[in-house]
């Protein structure tokens, strides 16, 4: 596949005018081509005059002549897509390997090892996914949690209730392998080409759930409700496990709980695993409405049916301390994504369609190891802490309400909140504090001064009506289980940390490519019991 990069048009160009463009760059007669397409599109927005800028893929009827047209420009180059091929190793794995976790992680090393033949048991703390929304609109309406089926557990893990973004700083070829999963599975075609692709997490909820039948046609098996409690080892190797339901002789586990997993990191500790302590963050929802952050960023092209609804990631070194937004959602809402009674969490997610009013991002400070002197249960000990004091200073407007106040007010720490243009759209309701009292005094000059660069970044961002609301606090797992080249925990033979909560991927692509990479590495080294 030749890729034909950097093809700038304004907006009334379209689609065919970018591939007229390619075919003349190439020097390509139409001729030669048996396949020709947008493989990415993205809008560069700078000086004030958005342009699309176009990436063309296209494919020769005779594949061996693409290397001589690849090199003829610096924006063409010749592209070999991924392909996940896994050779089974010469140890026979007498049990079935079992999967901890459904999230991106899980699923996708769960759908590997099925490919494979090996037959995975994925265990899943939570419901299948139907169930699990119910219980998630439950919440929202009544207050009413439950512990195992919320935002952060169930079918599909915490992404699910999110964005559904497939975006990732990764760089990995097997992030096309996992889109075309995706594709194969319902997700939307423009995912293919998009620079910033998502899928939205009312269609997310299709695709993980055909995904998950997928396993299970290939012999996998799906215990939902059924959450780890502890290992069986001797001499070093994992022999079996604990579960909810009951003990499982197990050989090779892939540990791929989430982030939000507090519980299962204390039992692995409490039986002598030793957890690294990790960067993550700390902070708010900020909330604006969609039209004014398109304004800021597409001037006065805002509106053209051409552009994409507008996102921003913006970043501020303050004082050594990283000021960032994150999990931006256009036209998406604040959610409740609280895990444990009495301690409010705030996230943000959107529909395919991103038709809501308003834009909202975590505003967010990094904290770390010397934050906490290197000690994991600290780490998470701190991430509960704020989590109840956001429920204390919400608990005025009834169970899981969340404190909220103007950004201006913020930056003078007066505690107000006044509704006008932007209303708040976190569904257990919002309640009046000073959100820079729940935090260490220096997170909150961190993100005063954070904000203020936002402005100058971002026209608006402090805008007398734009909202807080608070806290965030699951940005990413606060610790890490140390595995070796192997994928392999160094502690601990048969035990493969993997996705986001045992510290090595932040977000769904990276978490799934990671899952792929762990079901690699077992399938090297084992091959399934009866081959």
């Amino acid at each position: 596949m030749i890729l034909v990069r950097d093809i700038r048009l304004p907006l009334s160009a379209g689609e065919e005018q970018a591939r007229a463009q390619a075919l003349h760059l190439l020097r390509l007669p139409q001729s030669k081509v048996r396949q020709m397409g947008v493989a990415r599109l993205s809008v560069d927005a700078r000086h004030g005059r958005p342009k699309l800028v176009y990436t063309i893929a296209v494919t020769l009827k005779d594949e061996g002549e693409e290397p001589a047209y690849a090199g003829a420009l610096p924006c063409v180059a010749l592209r070999q897509e991924a392909q996940l091929v896994l050779t089974p190793g010469a140890q026979t794995l007498k049990t079935r390997p079992v999967v901890c976790g459904l999230g991106p992680a899980g699923l996708f090393a769960a759908l590997a090892l099925a490919q494979q033949g090996f037959a995975p048991i994925v265990l899943e703390r939570g419901p299948a996914l139907e169930d699990r929304v119910r219980a998630v609109e439950h919440f929202s309406a009544t207050g009413e949690l439950d512990e195992n089926a919320n935002i952060q557990f169930g079918e599909g893990g915490a992404g699910t209730f999110s964005d559904g973004k497939l975006t990732t700083r990764i760089g990995d070829p097997l992030c096309d392998y996992v889109t075309r999963v995706f594709l194969a599975h319902g997700a939307p075609a423009e995912i293919a080409w998009q620079q910033k692709p998502h899928v939205g997490t009312d269609l997310l909820r299709g695709v993980i759930t055909s995904i998950r039948k997928e396993i299970e046609a290939l012999g996998g098996e799906v215990r939902f409700n059924t959450a780890l409690t502890g290992l069986h080892t001797r001499n070093g190797v994992l022999t079996g496990i604990d579960t909810t339901a009951g003990p499982l002789p197990c050989e090779a586990l892939v540990l791929a709980v989430g982030h939000s997993a507090r519980d299962t990191f204390e039992a692995l500790m409490d039986g002598g695993l030793t957890f690294a302590c990790k960067p993550f963050s700390v902070g708010f929802r900020a909330e604006h409405l969609q039209s004014e952050i398109e304004k800021s960023l597409y001037h006065d092209a805002a509106g053209h049916p051409a552009l994409p609804r507008g996102e921003y990631q913006l970043s501020q070194q303050v004082n050594g301390r990283g000021v960032y937004t994150f999990c931006m959602c256009p036209g998406g809402q604040v959610v409740a994504a609280a895990s444990e009674s009495g301690r409010v969490v705030t996230n943000g997610m959107s529909f395919h369609a991103r038709a809501g009013r308003n834009a909202n991002a975590a505003v967010v400070a990094g904290v770390g190891p010397a934050d906490f002197g290197d000690d994991p249960r600290r780490a998470i000990a701190f991430q509960r802490e704020l989590e109840a004091r956001a429920y204390a200073a919400g608990r005025a407007g009834g169970p899981y309400a969340a404190p909220a106040e103007n950004v201006v007010s913020f930056l003078e720490g007066r505690g107000e909140l006044k509704i006008t243009r932007v209303q708040p759209t976190y569904n257990r309701g919002v309640v009046p504090a000073d959100l820079g009292s729940l935090l260490p005094a220096e997170l909150t000059g961190a993100l005063r001064a954070g904000l203020r660069a936002f402005d100058r970044k971002l026209a608006g961002y402090t805008a007398p009506e734009a909202i807080l609301t608070g806290l965030e606090t699951r940005t990413s797992s606060p610790v890490r289980l140390v595995r070796g080249e192997t994928y392999e925990c160094t502690q601990l033979a048969g035990l493969y940390p993997c996705g986001e909560g045992a510290g090595y991927a932040g977000g769904i692509m990276s978490a799934a490519v990671d899952g792929l990479r762990v079901a690699s590495a077992l399938v090297s080294r084992y091959h399934p019991a009866g081959d």
